[in-house]
């Protein structure tokens, strides 16, 4: 089975590494880092900064997933 991850290479406080995400999560990070104005790769330092363990892919993808529950209204 063909995963649907995509990897990319990414500028991480100076230093390129390779992110393996799936389209929605690019998305989803880009539109994040757009409505904080900042770039993609300041927003991806925070996040690497800010991982307990783990490895990166996974923090983004609780970092997006996390985002989006906030801003999702509450059902009264």
């Amino acid at each position: 089975m063909k995963s649907s991850a995509v990897k990319r290479s990414v500028l991480i406080a100076g230093h390129y590494t390779s992110v393996y995400l799936e389209d929605a999560f690019w998305n989803g990070l880009r539109e994040i880092a757009k409505g904080r104005h900042e770039s993609l790769s300041h927003l991806l330092a925070t996040i690497n900064a800010d991982r307990h363990g783990g490895n990166l892919s996974t923090a983004i993808r609780q970092f997006v997933l996390r985002n989006r529950q906030h801003r999702r209204p509450s059902a009264s």
